[in-house]
């Protein structure tokens, strides 16, 4: 039995641990910013482009967050103007899952409560 199947056992550390990863994960503009880097590298004006009505600044501060809980990392580039670009870290790219989930989650969701039916 390895530790993760340990922790899920037990109903303090399984709370912590979900609690860990709504610290990295909380705010309106994370999961967005991180669901638009899954597709590559992008540039800040990139981010504007696919999150309609983020302000620059809420992009900033989310950035920098994301950046120090070590989801993405921000490379400058030598060159004028200067480049900077912004990529998931591997602990990032791992989140794919989580969002792959939380959208199966959310399609269904709104099937069931909004009677919507599948369609074949």
């Amino acid at each position: 039995m390895s530790k993760v199947d340990d922790i899920k056992k037990c109903s303090g550390e399984f709370v912590l641990a979900i609690n860990d990863t709504m610290n990295v994960l909380n705010g309106k503009w994370k999961l967005p910013i991180i669901g638009s880097l899954l597709f590559g590298k992008k540039r800040f004006r990139d981010f504007e482009h696919d999150i309609p009505k983020i302000t620059p600044r809420m992009l900033s501060k989310e950035l920098k967050e994301l950046e120090i809980n070590g989801i993405l990392k921000r490379k400058v580039y030598d060159s004028t103007p200067v480049v900077v670009e912004y990529e998931l870290t591997a602990s990032g790219h791992m989140l794919r899952n989580v969002l792959d989930a939380m959208i199966d989650w959310g399609i269904e969701h709104r099937r069931i409560t909004l009677g919507i039916q599948q369609s074949t």
